[in-house]
Parts: structure tokens; sequence; C-alpha cells
């Protein structure tokens, strides 16, 4: 009989393989969250004062906003398999570099353009910049190859993007228009207001919403440091391609370390971890020209594209389909809700428990609030329970709870306008009980999607192709329900029906994507089958005992 099979110590954040790789990633993650969320708690009012002419209405501003919002997902959807290609030709490393350097570019365009045509040009740029969200996942998932750490380490992109929207709404309700949400720092008596303009800081007057994306671009620029010299190449046949970027981090990172060392005690004893780092940097720079040996390497990269027939199986057509439903409402949403909270309240009296009109009417640093405070409840919960509820339950049967949830909020979100803004505490209360049903279930269920979807791959040769086509329609989706929204709201303002896009829209989607999942199948990591075939190359001895002896050093840290 043979011997029970022991369970090894319990996974934590702590014992996560690799974990400054994927800090890394976790942060260059960022990028989409602030660069598409930051205006959400302003856009009514961005809308409103960019428009011109006597034809300005509650419904005409809110069409413009969800194509606002819509053209960021649009732009990712078209751009996703043309950055998956580039990422399997050149690397994934560059992708993620040129994304960032093109989310920086757009968020400052973006936060000093004057007219809507300008705004939505930005906004496309910023989606391009973004449309490599699939090659940031197919890298976790190469960073993290072990099943048992898989919850957590997908838990993580979801988890900072969580906390880059809690930053995108608060930059964007607490920063937007600051000499009138911040008299005390940029009006005409603040702290920055250095010329003592009489009507405060001048540039903020003629950029009311330029700081927010200021703010995010400093932040991007911080990622992008980060990426160009301390994240590795992860692409199956470029991992040990020589990185500059890698060398000029080593260098500066070693420069601080000698610099605080001479500052502090003088001369100090060379560190044996340092001495190897000069020496590899050395032996890349000089390689050896001595007897070769004969070793044995791993074959040349094969290649699965979208088109190929072995990726395309029922698991992975369902999970896609479930993986673009969901974010077909929730990015509905998250646009509709805040233009609904802006939205001034209505004039006419109810006259049935359908027939109702307008919004609440509140302010961008209030609705900034309520959705950054969510946004950090909903890290706590994927820190805190989901790694649990993914244990107790299952991805599957996790993602049906989660779905399940999602109606709830969308039925009864309409009814908020009926809340007098006299009974302050009492709408407050019913606005936290719609986001905090809205959260707990998007919270669950993005990070439990991805998780089904890269289970769903035949091999993980196809891990790229199945999360760049699940990308693309997940974009597709992001781009159509803002759109969408957008418009049934609209069509509900006039129709003094402002439920109609609650009820209509997000009620019918979101109770199809719960039916649509009793299809998926919890399916199991996908692992490479068979033996690697190898092929024999002529390598310098030394280089090959250097490689060894580096294997081993690597092994003992």
């Amino acid at each position: 009989m043979p011997p029970p099979i022991s369970k090894g110590p319990p996974v934590t954040w702590m014992s996560l393989p690799n974990k400054p790789q994927l800090f890394i990633l976790a942060l260059c993650r960022l990028s989409e969250p602030l660069s598409n969320t930051c205006l959400l708690p302003y856009l009514y009012y961005l809308i409103r004062s960019l428009q011109t002419g006597d034809t300005t209405s509650q419904a005409s501003i809110s069409r413009q906003a969800g194509l606002l919002v819509s053209l960021f997902a649009l732009s990712q959807f078209a751009t996703s398999v043309p950055w998956a290609s580039f990422a399997n030709h050149y690397g994934r490393k560059p992708t993620i570099i040129i994304g960032l350097v093109l989310s920086i570019i757009s968020n400052i365009g973006f936060g000093f353009s004057t007219t809507i045509p300008a705004v939505m040009c930005w906004r496309v740029l910023a989606g391009i910049g973004n449309g490599n969200i699939g090659v940031m996942r197919t890298m976790t998932a190469e960073i993290v190859v072990e099943r048992k750490y898989q919850s957590r380490a997908f838990l993580l992109l979801p988890l900072v993007f969580n906390s880059g929207v809690v930053i995108g709404l608060a930059l964007g309700g607490c920063l937007a228009d600051p000499i009138v949400n911040l008299p005390s720092l940029f009006g005409p008596s603040g702290i920055f207001n250095f010329a003592d303009d009489p009507q405060g800081v001048a540039w903020m007057r003629a950029f009311p919403f330029a700081l927010p994306t200021i703010c995010n671009g400093t932040a991007l620029l911080c990622s992008l440091f980060l990426a160009v010299f301390g994240l590795k190449e992860t692409m199956p046949g470029l991992e040990d391609k020589k990185d500059y970027g890698i060398i000029a981090g080593a260098a500066m990172r070693r420069g601080v370390r000698r610099a605080f060392r001479r500052r502090s005690a003088g001369y100090t004893v060379v560190n044996e971890e340092e001495s190897e780092c000069d020496n590899d940097l050395m032996d890349m720079q000089s390689p050896k020209t001595e007897a070769p040996i004969i070793r044995s390497v791993s074959p040349p990269r094969p290649k699965l594209s979208i088109t190929s027939r072995a990726i395309w199986t029922r698991e992975v057509a369902v999970t896609i389909v479930s993986f673009g439903l969901l974010p077909l409402h929730n990015s509905a949403f998250m646009q509709v809700f805040p233009v609904f909270l802006s939205t001034p309240p209505s004039e006419l009296p109810v006259t049935s428990a359908i027939k109702f009109n307008g919004g609440l009417g509140l302010p961008s640093p209030t609705i900034g609030l309520f959705l950054s405070a969510f946004g950090i409840f909903g890290i706590l919960i994927q820190l805190c329970i989901y790694p649990s509820l993914q244990a107790w339950l299952g991805t599957l049967r996790s993602y049906r709870v989660a779905l399940a949830m999602f109606p709830f909020a969308y039925l009864l979100a309409p009814y908020l306008c009926m809340i007098p803004s006299s009974h302050y505490i009492v709408q407050s209360i019913s606005i936290a009980s719609i986001l905090f049903l809205q959260v707990t279930a998007r919270t669950f269920g993005i990070p439990s999607s991805v998780i089904l979807l890269t289970n769903s791959a035949p091999s993980p040769l196809a891990l790229g192709a199945v999360h760049g086509v699940g990308n693309m329609l997940s974009s597709l989706s992001r781009a159509l329900g803002p759109a969408l929204g957008g418009v049934i709201f609209g069509w509900g303002m006039d129709k003094g029906v402002v439920g109609i896009v609650w009820w209509s829209y997000l009620l019918i989607v979101s109770l199809g994507g719960l039916a649509w999942s009793w299809m998926l199948k919890e399916g199991e990591r996908p692992t490479e089958k068979g033996t690697k075939e190898e092929c024999i190359e002529l390598a310098p001895k030394d280089m090959s005992e250097k490689d060894e002896e580096g294997t081993a050093r690597r092994s003992n840290r």
C-alpha cells in the first residue's frame, strides 16, 4: 500500500513564487483602471462643460457619456489580437512597455482637451495602450506555473485592478475642478495660488479636469520605470535573451547600495552576491570561446494562434461566451450608475412603482467617495474572503454565487431616486446597499472567470491565444455595455422611466449570464502532455558549467 500523500503547507500570499515579478506586473496592471475609471465621478460634469449650443439635455449627456466610455473598450477590442500577435513575436515585456507609454501620453492629452472630439480621440489612444491585458494574464500564467498557487496568483491582477479603481475614483472625485472642490489649496486664497489670481489657479480654471490625469500619468511613469528596469521576459524561447533594461536596473541597484554603504561606514567588504552579479555581467559582455561540449536544450517554441483548430474546444467556446457576458452588464453599470447619481432629481411626481424619473443630483466628490470606499471594500473581501470561498466551493460554484447577486442590485437600483434628498442617511444606506451587492458580485466573479478561462485552455501553448480572444471579447462587451447603457438610459429619461436601462438591459443580461454558467465545467490547469523532445546544440563548456552553478546558486537562495 503506497504511503499517503501529505499535503504541503497552506498557500499564503508570502509563499507565492516570483513575488518581485508579480509585484511589477501588478503595478503595470494599474494602467487600465487609472485610465478608465478616473473620469467616472466627474463624467456628467465633464460632458456638460464641453457641450455647446442650446441642445444640451440630460439624455444627450447620458448618450455622449456612454460613447466616451465605450470608445476606450472598443479600442481595446480592436487591438487585443494585434497586441497578442505582437507579444508572441517580440515578447511580453515590450508589449507592456509600449502600452504604458501610450497610456501616459493619452492621460495627459485627455486632461488638457477642451472639445468633445478631442477627449474622444485621447480615449481611443488610451484604449489602444491598454489592449494588452490578455498579455498580462498570459504572463501571470507563465510566471506562476504550479496549480496550488493559481487562485492567489490570478487573484492578484483583479486585486490590483480594484486598487486602481479605488485610486482612480478617488483622484477623479476629489481632484476634478480643484478650484471648486479644493478651494483651500487652489482657490482665490489657496496655498498653491502663487500668482494670487482672484479666481484661483489660472491653468486649473482653463483645464478643470487636468489634475487627476496628471496624477495618473505620474503613477504610470513609476510603473514604466519598474517595467523597463525590473520586469523579466517570460515568453518561452526568449527568457534567456539579453535584456539591457535588467542589466541597467541591476547596475543601478548596486550603485545605490554602494553609495549608502560609503556614507554610513566608509569602506565596506564587497558582498558575495554583488560580486557574482558583476561576474555575470562581465560574462554576458565577454562570452567564452573554449572547446564546445554537447548539451540538450528545449526545441524551438511551437505556436498556436487563434486560428488553430486545436484551441477551439467546447470548453473554450462556452467559457469565452461567459467571459464576455460578465463585462457586458458590469461595464454598463460602471458608466450608468455615476451618471444616474449625478443627474438632477425629477420635479415630476411619481405616478407608479415603475414610471418615475430623475437621479440623485450628487456632486462629484460624494460620488467618488462612495465608489472608492466600496472599491476598498472589494479589495478587502478579495484578500480575506474570496480565497477561502474559492477553496470551499470551487471556482465554478463561486462564480455562480457571484452571478446570482447581480440581478438583485440591478432590480433595486433605480428606486434610489425616490428617496428624498432630505433623508440623507437613508439615501446613503441605500446607495451603500446597492454597491455592496454589485461590488461583492464583481469581486468574486472577475477572478473566477479568469481562472475558468485559463483552465479551459487545452494546453499551455494555447494560453496566449485563449486569453487574447477572451480579452478581445471582453473588450467588445465593455465597449457595447456603456454605449448601450448610455443610449437606453437617455431614452428612458426621455420617456420618463429611468428604470428602463436597469430592468430591460442590465437585469436581463445578468440573468442570461447566470443561466449560461450552468454550461461551464470546472476544468484543470493546462499542463504539458508527454515528454518534450530535445535537440542537440554546441555550447562552450565553461558556459554550461556556469549555467549549472547559477541554477544551484539560485535554488540555494
